[in-house]
């Protein structure tokens, strides 16, 4: 007999602090190997972005999916995402090609609307922050490595989109069903706050990422948010690419 799929009526909610710490958690020890890698990759001759690229992968997804597959091996006994990764419903092909579509033009419209906001909260709010922590400086680096570099960071950005679908829409926001329909929300402004290394960036993320959580949530689908969001920091490794490169 096939498996039924896991509604939210079968997993366990999480207490506030419990999902308040899952949530941050990722952010915060990005930020702490960011920090402590920096000089690392500096004394290499490198690009800072690439301590940045390495916490991606080797703290940040490690993490989330160390997280998803120890929570498979408690309820399954064996490594799985079943019954710990839900909003898995099947919904008609046509509704990806509407919504992913939709949902990337809205945060891409957000994006450039709200970049002068950003770069406001950098000179004003976070004006504090040291030069490096924006790791943006990649004058005297050769071109061999600069390729090196956004290829990289371009294999970084779609698996960290992946894996964060995976973990915040299809394994935390379930588990904030207490909260009804400001689960979405609260699921969102915690998203955006674990960004601790672009904080000028939280308020884009929110109006940018809000309109996907909502719509993985009603949808009960987890691949609307993956699509989108790999497409989006897919198109911001082309950004890149053109700053850098072009």
């Amino acid at each position: 007999m096939k498996p039924q799929p896991v509604s939210e009526q079968d997993i366990q909610p999480h207490s506030i602090w419990k999902s308040i710490t899952l949530h941050l958690l990722p952010g915060a020890l990005l930020l702490v190997f960011f920090v402590m890698a920096v000089p690392f990759v500096e004394h290499l001759g490198l690009p800072l972005r690439f301590a940045a690229m390495l916490g991606v992968f080797l703290v940040l997804i490690p993490f989330q999916l160390g997280v998803l597959f120890y929570e498979g091996k408690k309820r399954n006994g064996r490594f799985s995402l079943r019954g710990v990764v839900v909003y898995r419903e099947r919904i008609p092909l046509w509704q990806y090609l509407l919504w992913v579509p939709l949902l990337v033009v809205w945060s891409s419209i957000w994006a450039l609307l709200l970049s002068p906001f950003g770069d406001f909260l950098l000179k004003t709010v976070f004006s504090w922050l040291p030069a490096w922590f924006m790791y943006s400086d990649n004058s005297g680096t050769s071109r061999i490595i600069l390729v090196v570099m956004v290829t990289v960071y371009g294999i970084a950005n779609v698996s960290a989109a992946i894996v964060e679908e995976l973990y915040f829409r299809g394994y935390l926001l379930p588990r904030l069903s207490r909260l009804r329909g400001w689960a979405p929300l609260v699921n969102t402004v915690l998203f955006a706050l674990q960004h601790f290394l672009t904080p000028w960036q939280q308020p884009f993320i929110i109006l940018g990422v809000l309109p996907q959580a909502y719509l993985v949530s009603k949808k009960r689908n987890i691949y609307l948010g993956i699509l989108a969001h790999s497409i989006l920091n897919l198109l911001s490794t082309i950004l890149l690419i053109m700053s850098v490169l072009g």
